[in-house]
């Protein structure tokens, strides 16, 4: 028996091959879904119909009018109760009471007093008040009547009519009726509209105090994005802050907790207000709790600092304008005046402005300066914009080290004393030598006679952790990093902030990331102004600016990576800081390269010919009277003490150890010899510049001096 066997598929022009019977199965069709009930499709319908956006924004309406009105009524009420009775002062004296204020409890008791005093002599007046209503009608009754007839009398003898006697009374009469048919023909609908305009005065004024839930408000309002600071919106952050006994503290005080706040102040681009706590409230936990207090009153973290003035239980709050502080500040004044000049005794540096917009100056007057902060936050550029400032005054000395090497420190080059840049280890070395020599710089000043008064001599490193985290040794196994006594770059530090001062031998140092390995804590200590950028812990903010300052509110620790660029909280007595407070945050100026270098270009032509020395590789074969020459640079003489200094700087291991002998020594005999001049000893220019023209090829002849050994 055969079986019947179906072809599905048939593939064109393929051969015929014998295959396995194909059986064919039948899969049955799937049953029909079977039809959704009628009460769920209703249900599905009703439900996007409640949930759609455009019913929700009704929802909202309705609500938020309906109780804008209710809440006007019962606000009105509220008010004509506290202008009728003594309501009002009873909870200011409960608000004192629970605050601990005795003193204002009895003045609010006393006004309380003297409130009702007032109120009864007012009712007493009440009785005898109908009586002399009466006569006062009477009488001005009697009055008017007197003069409509004494004008009516001039009247008629004017006219020479009697009957004008009565004309001013009829005329009044007439007056009088007119009124009374004006009032009959209003009243009707005055009286219909009169419950409406009632409705619409108390909506005015709920819709004036946003008197309706927060969901209920339209969506700019339920935000609350820029929502101004007013005295209950304050309160309501305070008790919503999550600390216990401040919210009972709050509740006790009924709605008068405002009590607790001293006035809002407009401060820059926010304002600030004082807020004394009930007893039992620790400002430590109202600090503790700034992200949460930032946003009860609709702003975002950093647009809320918290500080401790000198009033005791006691926090001041400055809270920003909503996005003030993402602005940028204007120009900084040393870009903007051509003009503008330094004192390095008795003026200020121009650096920013602080959170009231007023402008942030610090005297770097025998001050030693840090400033630290997370990496590309702007502290290159706010180290450079006081030493920028400071290079307008000619008598201002640099030594300049810049452990990064990427030119941010170049347009110094004709200013600095001598400029390092670069972030190798040798580079390390070199700068390590250069704050060794002005430690002997700092030396020879101590041994002068006293009363001598020395230029300011800065000793600028920036990157200064590269120098801390440096792992070479010396010759005699004293390593050039770290912080223990035989680190050299540590010893020569602590050494100017020990007694440099005295002398104005300063040290100015940037770091990045401080730790402690990268920045001992005896260096960061013995700075007197220490400023900070953003940083990542609190931790490391009280490593940058000490336990004092971070205990009192400064939070660099909360700015913001990336966008708070330039802005650095600021502990130091060269800046005004408000009082009670340990620090200030300053949004400095920023000063482009471009800028930089046109500022340098005018420090320099305050100046005759500073030569910058950049130390070179150690090991070369020195020409001295060429490094003499290129040490005196273009000024006409230079005093031989400040030659042997700049040679000294030029290269360490070949002339640090020279005298005034081996100087000599190498200049007598070419015509270069050094001479007096005011009676100190010099060495000339161009007496340099002819021996070196007319000195010959041959190495070996007098006129080319090498360097002793």
């Amino acid at each position: 028996m055969s079986e019947n066997v179906v072809s599905l598929h048939k593939a064109a022009s393929q051969p015929a091959v014998e295959s396995a019977p194909t059986v064919l199965t039948v899969v049955p069709d799937a049953p029909p879904a079977p039809p959704v009930p009628l009460w769920v499709r209703s249900g599905r319908t009703v439900r996007a119909a409640v949930t759609h956006e455009t019913t929700r924004t009704v929802v909202r309406g309705a609500v938020r009018h309906g109780l804008y009105t209710a809440n006007g009524g019962r606000i009105i009420a509220r008010r004509t109760w506290d202008g009728r009775t003594g309501a009002r002062y009873e909870r200011m004296i409960r608000a004192a009471e629970a605050a601990g204020n005795l003193d204002t409890a009895q003045e609010w008791e006393e006004r309380l007093t003297r409130f009702r005093a007032a109120r009864h002599h007012r009712r007493m007046d009440l009785l005898h008040s109908p009586l002399d209503a009466a006569k006062g009608v009477a009488v001005g009754t009697g009055m008017g009547v007197g003069v409509l007839v004494a004008l009516g009398v001039a009247l008629a003898v004017n006219t020479g009519r009697v009957a004008d006697v009565v004309t001013p009374l009829t005329a009044t009469v007439d007056f009088i009726a007119t009124l009374i048919r004006i009032v009959q023909i209003v009243w009707g609908p005055l009286v219909t509209l009169a419950p409406f305009l009632a409705l619409l005065a108390l909506w005015s004024v709920g819709a004036h105090q946003k008197a309706a839930p927060q969901w209920a408000l339209p969506a700019h309002h339920r935000s609350g994005e820029g929502e101004p600071i007013t005295p209950s919106i304050v309160v309501k952050a305070l008790r919503d802050l999550g600390v216990a006994s401040l919210r009972n503290a709050i509740k006790e005080m009924g709605d008068a907790g405002a009590s607790m706040l001293g006035p809002i102040r407009i401060a820059g681009c926010g304002v600030e207000v004082d807020v004394t706590l009930p007893s039992g409230v620790s400002t430590v936990e109202v600090q503790q709790r700034r992200r949460k207090l930032a946003e009860n009153l609709t702003r975002h973290e950093h647009e809320v600092f918290i500080t401790i003035p000198e009033a005791a239980r006691t926090v001041r709050l400055w809270i920003a304008d909503s996005g003030a502080l993402d602005e940028p500040i204007g120009p900084s004044p040393l870009v903007t005046d051509d003009t503008m000049t330094a004192d390095y005794t008795k003026g200020k540096a121009p650096w920013g402005q602080d959170l009231r917009g007023d402008a942030a100056a610090l005297s770097l007057y025998q001050r030693h300066l840090l400033i630290t902060g997370l990496s590309n936050q702007g502290k290159t550029v706010a180290l450079r914009s006081l030493a920028l400032w400071l290079a307008l005054d000619k008598s201002v000395q640099f030594l300049m080290g810049d452990l990064k090497g990427v030119g941010d420190w170049a347009m110094f080059d004709g200013l600095a004393t001598t400029l390092i840049q670069g972030p190798t280890d040798e580079h390390v070395i070199q700068v390590t030598e250069m704050v060794e020599g002005a430690v002997d710089e700092m030396n020879r000043r101590l041994m002068a006679p006293p009363g001598t008064v020395f230029p300011a001599l800065i000793v600028l490193v920036d990157e200064a952790q590269v120098a801390f985290m440096c792992p070479l040794k010396d010759e005699e196994g004293r390593y050039y990093g770290g912080s223990k006594a035989t680190s050299r770059y540590f010893m020569a530090v602590r050494k100017i902030h020990n007694q440099g001062r005295a002398v104005n031998v300063l040290m100015w140092q940037g770091t990045q990331d401080p730790t402690d390995q990268n920045l001992p804590k005896l260096v960061r200590e013995g700075a007197h102004t220490r400023a900070s950028l953003a940083l990542g812990t609190e931790s490391q903010a009280r490593m940058a600016l000490g336990d004092k300052a971070v205990d009192g509110g400064a939070a660099p620790n909360l700015l913001r990576p990336g966008l708070d660029q330039g802005t650095l909280v600021v502990a130091s007595s060269g800046i005004d800081i408000p009082k009670g407070q340990s620090s200030l945050t300053v949004r400095t100026h920023y000063v482009d390269d471009t800028a930089a270098e046109a500022i340098t270009d005018r420090a320099k032509t305050l100046r005759d010919g500073v030569t910058t020395l950049t130390v070179i590789e150690r090991g070369e074969q020195r020409d001295a009277l060429a490094d003499i020459a290129t040490v005196v640079g273009d000024a006409a003489r230079v005093l031989t003490q400040d030659v042997l200094k700049r040679l000294a700087a030029l290269a360490p291991d070949t002339y640090g150890k020279w005298s005034f002998l081996d100087l000599k020594r190498v200049l007598d005999g070419t015509g270069a010899e050094p001479y007096k001049s005011d009676g100190r000893m010099v060495v000339g220019r161009d007496r340099l510049a002819r021996v070196l023209a007319d000195r010959t090829t041959d190495s070996g002849s007098e006129g080319s001096a090498s360097a002793p050994q």
